[in-house]
Order: structure tokens, then sequence, then C-alpha cells
């Protein structure tokens, strides 16, 4: 079952960043605003070359670093040498992630899956998150990733992230069985997920009601506009946001 503080409070994405201030997506700085804010905060994982979880979004570091390239396809200690297009930061391990946060808030994690069957990430994770003593659940779109989590860390709180699966440039690798079966989300029971993880623009739709119902917390991404707030407070649970403060 997901934990109740997963809906209590928004989850900021990828923490609470603003590229303006400096504080740059899945950076220490990000988190530390979310922290200052009591808002629970989302952030993706993967490995790097040597086998290093960071905080990372994109499959290559072109968007955000001063540099081309796969994250895996660096050493941690050259990721982090390399400098973020704009703020100071590094990019940070997931062990530096949870000794910033310590428990001050509940961290939602995303384990970024290429769905090949690679559980090299799930296998590193889930020995750092066992000595972690804070609130924290685990999701993927992979369901299989869940799955690998349900047996390596089967304490900790697992969710389904999905969509409508309809834009083929980012899911046109899934075959049309696959994309139907992430979309009616129909690997929950399998995986054991306590919540699911919906994106804003597929809701409302039959299957995540569904979940909704059978009383699994629905969350909704990404929030980024008081009309977007407006319909996520009427067809989810919590919503993950950017670009706005939702207590103001």
């Amino acid at each position: 079952m997901a934990p109740s503080w997963l809906t209590a409070r928004p989850i900021a994405h990828r923490g609470y960043h603003a590229s303006a201030e400096g504080r740059i997506e899945n950076t220490l700085s990000a988190v530390r605003a979310a922290i200052a804010h009591r808002f629970a905060i989302e952030v993706d994982l993967q490995l790097t070359a040597d086998g290093a979880v960071v905080v990372f979004h994109d499959e290559t570091v072109d968007r955000l670093l001063a540099a081309t390239g796969r994250v895996d396809g660096f050493s941690l200690a050259a990721l982090k040498a390399l400098p973020f297009r704009g703020g100071g930061d590094s990019v940070p391990t997931l062990a530096e992630l949870l000794q910033t946060v310590a428990g001050a808030v509940p961290l939602v994690l995303e384990l970024k899956s290429e769905f090949k069957g690679d559980r090299r990430l799930e296998a590193a994770v889930a020995p750092i998150l066992a000595a972690y003593g804070g609130p924290c659940v685990v999701m993927s779109f992979d369901p299989d990733s869940m799955a690998a989590m349900k047996h390596l860390a089967p304490a900790i709180p697992r969710g389904i992230v999905a969509d409508r699966y309809t834009d083929l440039s980012d899911w046109g690798f899934l075959t049309a069985g696959q994309r139907f079966r992430f979309r009616h989300l129909l690997d929950v029971p399998r995986v054991g997920a306590g919540f699911v993880s919906y994106d804003l623009k597929g809701l409302p739709s039959f299957a995540p009601s569904i979940v909704r119902a059978l009383g699994r917390p629905l969350i909704t991404w990404t929030v980024r506009t008081e009309a977007d707030r407006e319909k996520a407070s009427r067809v989810a649970d919590q919503i993950t946001f950017e670009g706005f403060d939702p207590d103001v």
C-alpha cells in the first residue's frame, strides 16, 4: 500500500527548480529549495558507466551539461566534472541526495529504464535505500523494474508511471501490445504497485479511475498552470508540479 504522506503535500518535479534563479532540475539546489517549502520531491535515477546511481533525467547530458553523450557513457568522476549550462551544482549521486534530504521530506524516486531487461539499476538502488531511514517510494514506466524492486526491496512502496503511449516519437520502440498493456495499467497487480503516477493529459480515463476506485492513490504529472491544477483536483489525489508555487 502507498503511505499516507504520498498525497499529503504537492510533489516538486525534479526538485523545486528554477533555472532563472540558478536551481537546475535534479540538483541539490533544487532539492534544498523543495525542503525549504516542505514539498515532497520527485527525482530520476540512472547509472553511470562505472555503476554509480546518479540523479539525472535525460539519457544524454546534451541539454543540461556542457558536453555531449549518454549519461551511462561517463564515469561518475567524469560526469561530476561537467559543469551545468546554468547554476553551480554538479550531478548528485543517490547517496548525496539521501544525505541532503535526511528524512526532512518524502522522496518519490523514478527509476529510468530502456525496457531491455537490464536490472543493474535496481540492484544498485536497493541496498542504498535499505540503509535510508526517511520516507521514500520508487516508481518506473517499466513494470519489470518494479517487479525487480518487489524482490530486491519489498518493504519500499512501489508505483507505476504511465501515460497514453500515443506519441510514437517517444514510445514507438514498444510494441502495440506493450503500449496497450501499459496504458491500461495491467501490470499494477503483478508488481504490487501501491500507487499510479499518470500523465495529466491522459486523465480522466478508465484504467486510472479503476485503480483510484480500488484505493490506490493517483498522482498526476506534470502540473504547470492553475488550469492544470484545477483539472488535477478533479481527477487525481496529488500533483507533481513545476514552474509555480502551489502554496501561493
